[in-house]
């Protein structure tokens, strides 16, 4: 089933977000999810602290009002021991919590982008992820679970009946679908499919009256100059860090 294309009205770029809505939301885009659009089928919240099941999603957030109480929901959420993918706080760990890795990242949103609909783009689904996580492990282009397929819409492009390039929908905090899992099988690559499917899957998100936006590593500076290239505009440096909860804290 390939997608039809709909009148270029119907996805006209978004205006620059700038007020302060925006802000709250995208400075803290995890939590914002996980007690939005997210919360009932996909969350899992302890006091301050949230995640998402982990067959869906590695990632773990707090609000962005937490104080120093956090880290005992954290504790309880997760369980001793665990190691987390923490994002959306500042608050440094206390003693005992080892901080395993920290990787800096970007924060993009559309601003300009030419959206527009693939004939080669198919929806994919449950049935497809094995053959997702056989592309993911080939590409590597970020955390993909069992689940994650739940989340939105994702697209992807085949070869010979192989799906060789796909992208989707992950975070979705209110207002706002954010692009991921945007991968291309290296034997495949520079053919344009992930920018075309990149299009795509935003023309499906500004057709809902949402804003796209992505995230990528600070060191992928290709992907970074390809996003700014098609219309996304760097709007943070974002951190995330991997910490390891001490065996000994109370649940």
């Amino acid at each position: 089933m390939s997608l039809v294309s709909s009148p270029t009205s119907a996805v006209d770029p978004p205006d620059p977000p700038t007020d302060s809505t925006t802000s709250e939301i995208l400075d803290s885009v995890v939590w914002a999810a996980l007690t939005g659009p997210h919360h009932r089928p996909f969350a899992e919240i302890r006091g301050q602290a949230a995640r998402y099941h982990p067959d869906v999603a590695p990632f773990v957030t707090v609000s962005g009002q937490a104080d120093e109480r956090v880290w005992d929901d954290l504790a309880g959420l997760v369980g001793p021991g665990a190691t987390i993918a923490l994002t959306g706080t500042s608050l440094t760990p206390p003693d005992g919590w080892d901080v395993v890795a920290r990787d800096g990242g970007v924060q993009l949103v559309d601003v300009a982008v030419d959206v527009a609909d693939d004939p080669e783009a198919v929806p994919l689904t449950a049935a497809d992820v094995p053959e997702i996580l056989a592309l993911i492990e080939r590409t590597k282009p970020g955390p993909f679970r069992p689940r994650t397929i739940e989340l939105g819409t994702y697209l992807g492009i085949r070869r010979d009946g192989a799906l060789v390039a796909m992208a989707g929908e992950r975070l979705h905090p209110p207002g706002w679908t954010e692009i991921s899992a945007v991968c291309t099988d290296p034997a495949h690559r520079g053919q344009g499919l992930a920018t075309r499917l990149v299009r795509a899957v935003a023309a499906g998100i500004r057709r809902r009256g949402e804003t796209p936006f992505l995230h990528a590593a600070a060191t992928n500076t290709n992907a970074i100059r390809l996003y700014e290239s098609i219309g996304f505009k760097l709007r943070r440096r974002t951190t995330f860090s991997m910490v390891r909860v001490p065996e000994n804290q109370p649940a």
